[in-house]
């Protein structure tokens, strides 16, 4: 059997949003409120959500200390879901992230969504994020992810609880 050394591997948990991502969920994303792109990576997606016509603050702030906008749409590292996810349900507001379809086997997402309306959207193809280390693309990268993922919806009040993309 092989042996993973893990103190020696290095994580990264600098995964971009391609512009599509948010362009196959926009007709979902309510057009009357602020969004907070709270994780600004790159900086690109609160750009392609102002693209997309939404009003959108996106500034480089600590996410588990403030508090904008009405509404979070936004990627946040994968690595820090559990915190994340606990930040969220103490802010009590609407919100469409994008994490790991694994995710919601998790006891973190039960305990703080179990007697919620989480709802989900499943894209139609996974979501090629663009990786960054010390801002910059590793040499070699394909945007190629090996996992799926969902877009978890909290207080979004959608029709189904489960919505297919096409």
């Amino acid at each position: 059997m092989a042996r993973f050394h893990t103190k020696t591997f290095i994580k990264h948990d600098d995964y971009m949003t391609p512009k599509y991502a948010w362009e196959n969920i926009s007709h979902l994303i309510p057009r009357d409120k602020i969004i907070w792109e709270a994780f600004y990576g790159d900086g690109e997606s609160g750009k392609y959500l102002t693209e997309l016509g939404f009003n959108v603050i996106h500034k480089p702030i600590d996410f588990f200390k403030s508090n904008e906008g009405e509404i979070i749409i936004s990627n946040p590292p994968f690595s820090q879901s559990k915190e994340i996810m606990k930040r969220l349900k103490e802010l009590d507001k609407p919100f469409i992230i994008i994490l790991p379809s694994s995710k919601i086997n998790t006891q973190y997402v039960r305990e703080n969504y179990k007697n919620s309306n989480l709802q989900i959207i499943i894209p139609r193809k996974r979501i090629h994020f663009n990786k960054l280390i010390e801002g910059e693309t590793p040499e070699g990268w394909r945007n190629a992810c090996n996992f799926d993922c969902f877009y978890y919806c909290y207080k979004m009040n959608f029709d189904k609880d489960i919505t297919w993309l096409e």
